[in-house]
């Protein structure tokens, strides 16, 4: 079930193995983005994009909205 979560817990998260999405476009992603996060841009998020991940395992999703 999806959540909001804070720094602290995505520091906790990802220390007991969740996985990391970064969802921003893919220029903004070679710009700035979150070590060791994948990237699938939020327009191309899908069952497909998304397969390699472990669905036994956690997924912090991170993106951002400018409104």
């Amino acid at each position: 079930m999806p959540r909001t979560v804070t720094r602290d817990e995505v520091q906790q998260l990802l220390a007991d193995g969740a996985q990391l999405l970064d969802a921003l476009p893919e220029g903004e992603f070679a710009e700035e983005h979150l070590p060791g996060a994948v990237n699938v841009p939020f327009a191309r998020l899908d069952r497909q994009s998304v397969a390699h991940f472990d669905p036994q395992r956690p997924i912090i999703v991170y993106c951002w909205d400018t409104d």
